[in-house]
């Protein structure tokens, strides 16, 4: 009796860990990058096919994604948004560190193939504080929910006190499924310790 509990013990030990090391040997974690910068998770091979969560390659794409539960479909739309900081009528990409600079961001956007029902813009600093610049929703008037628009933040007066790069985050809602703000585009100020 116990050398037939032992051997179906063996087998069904067996089976187990020759299954697990064939989908092993079928499917294998990778690491992914996209410009220089990996996604977080990775990706899957699965038949010499690599696979990446929609996700992690849209955060990394700085895309906006919805998901419809119904018809188990993800879409993902990526509009370009370039963004400029203006000191008054002048662009600027750095500033001394301990400066306090009013300014404001001019933001174009293009090829928006959803509609939307808010956005907003941020700067953020070397330790992480995110400070709201501007934004708008679907209530406020003449607000674009898609296709092609520019846009232009009021003045805010900001102390850049440490040095190290300052991030300005543009922020989209869609308009359906998940309405969370999801960042755009992104770009830099550094601040410089002066001379």
């Amino acid at each position: 009796m116990k050398v037939r509990k032992l051997l179906v013990m063996v087998t069904a030990l067996t089976l187990l860990f020759g299954t697990a090391a064939f989908a092993e040997s079928v499917t294998q974690s990778i690491r992914i990058e996209l410009n220089k910068d990996e996604i977080k998770d990775g990706g899957l091979l699965v038949d010499n096919k690599a696979y990446v969560g929609v996700g992690a390659l849209s955060k990394a794409m700085q895309a906006i994604v919805s998901w419809d539960n119904g018809a188990k479909r993800a879409s993902i739309y990526k509009p370009n948004v370039h963004m400029f900081t203006m000191l008054g009528d002048k662009p600027f990409g750095s500033i001394t560190k301990g400066h306090t600079a009013k300014f404001n961001v001019f933001a174009q956007i293009d090829s928006l193939k959803t509609d939307i029902s808010a956005f907003k813009v941020t700067i953020t600093d070397p330790y992480g504080e995110e400070t709201l610049i501007d934004g708008r929703n679907s209530s406020d008037k003449d607000f674009p929910t898609r296709g092609d628009f520019w846009f232009k933040t009021k003045d805010i007066s900001y102390d850049f006190k440490a040095a190290g790069p300052y991030t300005i985050r543009f922020y989209m809602a869609l308009s359906s499924g998940d309405t969370s703000l999801q960042v755009v585009s992104e770009k830099s100020i550094a601040s410089v310790t002066g001379s």
